[in-house]
């Protein structure tokens, strides 16, 4: 693997996505870093910040709402050269209407969270503006997390039909809870993964998971009782149980998936059986599934289905 010098990171003004690049920032041989973000004034404030906190002038804004497509490409047209790496940090909930659907036939939250890492991923490459290493943000929530009430995801077939159902919401229903159909889209985005991997082996394709992070943005939208357990009161008493770490501890996961080689394309890393936070470990030891190349390459076809 190339040495990576440059990175892209989306949602990158708050939470893990700007503490990433405050870390990359650090390391020796990080030349350039893009925060690719949807609000100019707030990745102005971002960029003011970390040039700060860190002395280094290697920042740059891209604005990409990853929830548009359009967006997305118009942002990746206007890149003058390539990157090494890219982290697909930016998700969340979905915003105040998680369930509704985009222009492209998905739901928002869906949008968010993998369908415009997709098409961020497949004009990168067209363009032949990624080197090195593709990092997915993963969650434990794919495979469930029984201690948080998590359930695994519930899944008949791993068809391609199954996964598409997941991304225009047909599985769930308007009313569906953010929170659940969540775990499911992270589960496609695995799988999603593992088939880029498979296709394109001359780049490094790792999903790793932050963890359960305190002081994140990603719950902000949720209806106000459940931001104010998870964001505020869970934020406080989950740490003391072990079942959430510091926002530092997550983007720490970032860097060391996309700098270190023992992370290994194809794969996906998250914390032990049961844990949300502690040690990461390939999840195909949990869960086999996630190692299946049909199953992967039928939620590949299944996001392509909208990434036209």
């Amino acid at each position: 693997m190339n040495p990576i010098q440059s990175v892209l990171i989306t949602g990158a003004n708050a939470g893990l996505g700007r503490e990433a690049a405050r870390q990359l920032a650090l390391r020796n041989g990080i030349e350039k870093i893009y925060l690719a973000c949807r609000n100019l004034e707030k990745a102005e404030a971002a960029k003011t910040a970390l040039e700060a906190e860190t002395g280094k002038r290697i920042f740059e804004i891209i604005i990409m709402d990853v929830s548009d497509l359009s967006s997305v490409r118009e942002a990746v047209a206007g890149m003058k050269s390539a990157v090494d790496a890219v982290i697909l940090n930016a998700g969340g909930t979905g915003g105040r209407r998680p369930n509704a659907l985009t222009n492209a036939g998905v739901t928002n939250i869906f949008a968010a969270n993998i369908l415009g890492h997709v098409v961020l991923v497949d004009e990168l490459l067209e363009r032949q503006l990624i080197t090195s290493t593709v990092l997915y943000a993963g969650s434990e929530a794919a495979r469930g997390i029984p201690k948080m009430g998590v359930a695994k995801p519930d899944m008949q077939s791993l068809s391609a039909e199954e996964f598409a159902a997941i991304a225009d919401g047909s599985k769930f229903g308007q009313d569906a809870d953010p929170l659940d159909v969540y775990s499911y889209i992270k589960l496609v985005g695995a799988h999603w993964m593992g088939a880029m991997a498979r296709q394109h082996p001359h780049i490094r394709f790792v999903t790793m998971s932050p963890g359960g992070t305190t002081g994140t943005n990603g719950m902000d939208d949720l209806p106000f009782l459940k931001k104010v357990f998870f964001k505020y009161i869970g934020g406080t008493l989950m740490p003391i149980f072990g079942m959430m770490h510091s926002v530092e501890t997550g983007a720490r996961r970032y860097v060391d998936g996309l700098l270190n080689e023992k992370f290994e394309s194809g794969h996906f890393y998250a914390s032990r059986e049961g844990s949300p936070t502690g040690p990461v470990i390939d999840q195909a030891e949990i869960d086999f599934t996630l190692a299946n190349p049909d199953f992967q390459d039928n939620a590949n076809q299944a996001v392509h289905r909208f990434a036209a």
